[in-house]
C-alpha cells in the first residue's frame, strides 16, 4: 500500500493511492493504517499542508493506534523548499523514534 499526498500532481506509478488533502490522507491511514510508503507534497491548497498529515501520526503513533509497517519509505516530492525541510525534520524525528528497528535505512527524496 503506498499513499501520494499532493493537490494537484499525479503519482509516476499507479500503485500509489492519491489524497488531495490532509483529512483524506487521515482518513485513509484511519481505516489502513500507515502504508509502506508516503510520497509527501507540502502544500496542499489554501491552508492545508502535510504538517497536519504527519502531526496526526505522531498523535496515532503515540496513543498506540497505528505503527510504521516494517519496510516504511518516504519522499519528499514538494517544491516548496521550507516546508520540505519542515516535513524531512518532522519525520526523522517520528520514524527514529518509533520505528522498531533503530537501523532502520529509512528513504527521503
Amino acid at each position: 500500500m503506498k499513499m501520494f499526498i499532493d493537490d494537484e500532481r499525479f503519482p509516476v506509478y499507479e500503485t500509489f493511492v492519491i489524497c488531495r488533502s490532509s483529512d483524506e490522507a487521515i482518513k485513509f491511514m484511519e481505516q489502513n493504517g500507515i502504508p509502506e510508503e508516503i510520497s509527501f507534497d507540502h502544500d496542499l491548497g489554501g491552508d492545508d499542508t502535510s504538517i497536519k498529515v504527519i502531526n496526526w501520526m505522531e498523535n496515532a503513533l503515540l496513543d498506540g493506534k497505528v505503527e510504521f509497517p516494517e519496510n516504511f519509505q518516504y519522499y519528499v516530492h514538494s517544491q516548496n523548499p521550507i516546508g520540505a525541510a519542515n516535513i524531512r525534520n518532522k519525520m526523522e524525528g517520528l520514524v527514529a523514534h518509533f520505528k522498531k528497528d533503530k537501523n532502520y535505512p529509512f528513504t527521503i527524496f
